[in-house]
């Protein structure tokens, strides 16, 4: 599960996607097959037009084939396939057209409500089409009129997998070969984002109509045992709390309503982040403010000493701290203000509510949908 971040910045790195990795070992093959070369590094060109070079670890004759492996490089992005190996198996064939399979490592789908159909490995479309018009280049220069089945995989995949949300999308056996631009960009985890918007498909395609978007393991535990949810209702969004609420603004307004209640819940200061309209609550893009917690506090009643103290508090549990030292309900007004914040992008339909939790992982607030009580009245 997505571990709750650190909220020390640092240097970042880009990287690149299984998807372009999958790509590389497609043109590694083909050189191999059609050139009898075999390059100790391949050019790839992304979706967007940039080339890329990567480097080909090993070229080893199958039968009906060869098969090429690449390692993933995913640079500074919290990735858990990064350093991964990345194989692909290429085989000509008389029937024409690009065929994709999943060799060891690499996931089936197995439930609806994700951009592959049931039954097909889990390649998805932007990667297929990478590697079909790399193919189709390679046909057309050396004036080839058949076809390929394409067989991807990952060293280890199905362990890794573990590590991913996969399992809660109905993925079995392996990852996901992923990417939509072909690069990853430090911290935008474009392959995470991804996965949290999958994960809100697949709880609308089978029928759910509560989910909990939480923002670590702690959280997840907590909010799972208050409500004894399924996993697939349990969203991972880890600091990227804007996904969960601008696909779901978006499936809800496009697609027939499915959802009914929304759960938010995270650590006390990443739900201080929110409730300052942050979307993204990882340090390196936005910061607490215990200037503004400590006027909240004074909102409810605080006196100019305790607003010093958690206006130079160490961390934003030691301000809270503080708060409920002396009876003030600050994490409760927290949450209502991070409701508040996040009811501009639910819509109205879906019941929402906020919890908080300290570093035990035990709640130490909440706000519950303004509306609640109005849909309770007689």
């Amino acid at each position: 599960m997505w571990p709750e971040s650190a909220e020390s910045p640092a240097p970042l790195r880009t990287g690149l996607t299984t998807g372009t990795c999958a790509t590389a070992c497609c043109v590694a093959a083909a050189q191999a097959l059609f050139a009898q070369q075999q390059e100790a590094s391949v050019s790839v060109t992304l979706p967007k037009g940039k080339v890329v070079d990567l480097p080909i670890i090993e070229y080893q004759k199958i039968d009906g084939g060869i098969k090429t492996a690449t390692i993933k490089d995913a640079g500074d992005d919290p990735d858990a396939t990064h350093g991964a190996t990345l194989f692909v198996e290429l085989r000509l064939s008389s029937e024409q057209g690009v065929r994709f399979h999943a060799a060891q490592g690499v996931g089936t789908v197995t439930r609806t409500g994700l951009l592959l159909d049931v039954g097909e490995p889990a390649i998805n479309p932007v990667p297929r089409k990478m590697m079909t018009e790399h193919l189709e280049g390679f046909a057309q220069t050396y004036q080839y009129v058949g076809g390929f089945d394409v067989s991807v995989g990952v060293v280890n995949g199905e362990q890794i997998a573990q590590k991913t949300m996969n399992p809660r999308l109905g993925i079995v056996g392996g990852l996901s070969i992923l990417g939509t631009t072909g690069i990853v960009r430090p911290f935008s985890c474009a392959a995470y984002i991804a996965s949290i918007h999958q994960g809100i498909d697949v709880a609308r395609a089978n029928q759910l109509t509560h989910i909990a978007a939480t923002t670590g393991n702690a959280s997840e535990d907590a909010i799972k045992s208050h409500y004894q949810l399924d996993d697939m209702a349990l969203i991972e969004m880890g600091d990227f709390v804007g996904a969960v609420l601008k696909h779901i603004k978006k499936v809800e307004a496009t697609a027939p309503a499915q959802l009914t209640k929304l759960s938010i819940c995270g650590g006390f200061g990443k739900i201080s982040k929110l409730a300052q309209h942050h979307m993204d609550l990882n340090s390196r893009a936005s910061s607490i403010d215990l200037g503004a917690l400590a006027q909240l506090a004074a909102s409810l009643g605080a006196d100019d000493t305790l607003q010093e103290r958690m206006a130079n508090a160490n961390t934003s549990v030691e301000a809270l701290s503080f708060a409920m030292s002396e009876g003030l309900p600050l994490a409760d007004a927290i949450c209502q203000q991070a409701l508040d914040f996040a009811r501009k992008y639910i819509p109205v339909h879906i019941e929402l509510e906020v919890w908080a939790i300290d570093r035990k992982g035990q709640f130490v607030g909440k706000a519950l949908d303004s509306t609640r009580k109005k849909r309770h009245e007689p």
